[in-house]
């Protein structure tokens, strides 16, 4: 019996990930974010983490099997909003994008690391 293997091109669009503000934006590429937004080593690291796996998905829909992440749309004064958990204790608070009428590839718009406890 012989065994066929069949090679095809797949386009995998990674998702786009925008950043709000400045410091959000340093905080993942320099892992600090100046006196003013200090947050723990631990925190900063499972950020990086978790905003590394969202452009490594072609879609937001692709994040829901992380049950740790605990995807949701946001209600009320945030609506329109979205959100990841960077822990028990920090979200990623985030706009969805979709870029034309098909789902090609998500663009998301990170707005704040917040502490959802506050």
């Amino acid at each position: 019996m012989e065994n066929f293997y069949y090679l095809c091109n797949v386009i995998q669009v990674n998702m786009e990930v925008r950043f709000d503000k400045q410091y959000l934006k340093d905080l993942y590429e320099n892992g600090d974010a100046g006196k003013k937004h200090r947050f723990q080593p631990q925190i900063v690291k499972r950020y990086i983490r978790v905003v590394d796996l969202m452009i490594e998905s072609n879609n937001v829909a692709a994040l829901l099997p992380y049950n740790s992440l605990n995807y949701e749309k946001l209600h009320g004064d945030k609506e329109g909003l979205s959100s990841v958990r960077v822990n028990d204790q920090y979200r990623i608070e985030f706009e969805e994008i979709i870029n034309g009428t098909e789902v090609i590839a998500s663009i998301v718009n990170i707005t704040e690391l917040s502490n959802h406890y506050k």
